[in-house]
């Protein structure tokens, strides 16, 4: 049962996803491709809709990548939202193109009359604006006022885009301030969660390769989700974007906020080990990377504690001198050998799994 209290904000649809309110918390990525290559780039969100991702972002840099989204988004089996930089009139075309949802910097527009012809489409086609305020990209005003790159700075620059787009009547907003500093990100969020009711997308940003980029984001992100903060997240990786979704839901399976596919236990190494563990462990990771439905499986490497330390999880092995034990929910079934292990267990799975889906269709 999840404990936490989550902030109640304004709900808003991004195609047939909602954000906001009491929705689950939606995971995003965005394609690593060029927009203008229209196969590719749908190929990818392909990719990325199978492993989870419920929203993804592209780049929208000329009109010919607007144009590129006509058939994008016609084909697109998650909503795609349209990443706008400087030219209100891309985010226009976009918009007439089929996006979901536009994410725009305010800040950054060189045209700031172009920001009504921008609400104007987007009322007219019922979509919402991301408001994507960055610490990079901060109005040099802000941050004199401020004395820096503070959290006071960001959140000032991010409600103030949102007071803008209120007074052209416009609130189907949804808000980021990201910053590289899971702290200054953390902080930033924390002032913005009291400041708007808008729905919050949470992320570090230019978080790094997926060993340093998943642990900042997920103290960053995982920290304001605990305190009840955040409508949707996108992990920031320089990585394959499948990777960032995957971390996405480790975030949140770990937070039991959401479930999603299998999540792997372990223990740590140590003297009573005597079976190759970390090799085990790790394949068993590859093979149950593929599986949508929540399951909890533990691989230990005692056989004398490891059933038992794990009982929460599903179904598990431990352990022993050249051997192992399978068991499900602490319970030992049998005795395996090392050499089937990774495969027996596998199995069991399937059988779970299998079964789970017996019962569902008896119902």
């Amino acid at each position: 049962m999840n404990v936490i209290e989550a902030r109640k904000s304004k709900q808003v649809l991004v195609g047939p996803v909602v954000i906001g309110g009491d929705a689950p918390i939606s995971v995003q990525s965005m394609c690593a491709t060029d927009t203008r290559d229209v196969k590719k780039t749908l190929e990818e969100i392909g990719r990325l809709e199978e492993a989870g991702c419920d929203i993804v972002r592209v780049a929208i840099p000329d009109p010919e990548a607007a144009q590129a989204l006509v058939r994008i988004c016609r084909k697109s089996p998650i909503p795609v939202v349209a990443d706008i930089h400087f030219d209100y009139r891309l985010a226009v075309s976009a918009i007439r193109a089929g996006a979901d949802k536009i994410r725009i910097n305010p800040g950054n527009m060189r045209d700031h009359n172009g920001l009504s012809k921008i609400v104007k489409e987007a009322r007219k086609a019922c979509i919402p604006i991301r408001v994507g305020v960055n610490a990079g990209s901060l109005d040099r005003k802000l941050v004199d006022e401020y004395g820096g790159i503070t959290p006071e700075a960001l959140a000032a620059s991010a409600v103030l885009a949102v007071r803008e787009l209120e007074r052209l009547d416009f609130t189907d907003i949804v808000v980021s301030a990201k910053a590289s500093s899971p702290k200054l990100m953390i902080e930033t969020y924390r002032l913005l969660s009291d400041a708007i009711v808008y729905p919050l997308h949470l992320g570090v940003t230019e978080a790094g390769t997926t060993s340093e980029g998943v642990v900042r984001s997920a103290v960053g992100i995982g920290t304001l989700l605990a305190e009840g903060i955040g409508d949707t997240i996108r992990v920031s990786l320089t990585a394959d974007p499948v990777e960032e979704v995957r971390a996405g839901f480790a975030i949140l399976k770990a937070l039991e906020l959401r479930q999603r596919g299998a999540t792997l236990i372990s223990c740590p190494t140590c003297g009573r080990t005597e079976v190759p563990l970390m090799e085990i462990a790790e394949e068993m990771e590859k093979r149950l990377l593929n599986i949508r439905e929540p399951i909890k499986v533990a691989v230990m490497g005692c056989v004398v504690n490891g059933p038992g330390e794990a009982r929460e999880a599903d179904v598990g092995i431990a352990g022993g001198r050249d051997h192992f034990v399978l068991f499900r929910h602490g319970e030992v079934i049998r005795k395996i050998s090392q050499e089937n292990a990774v495969d027996e267990l596998t199995a069991e799975i399937k059988s779970i799994l299998a079964e789970r889906g017996d019962r569902s269709g008896s119902e």
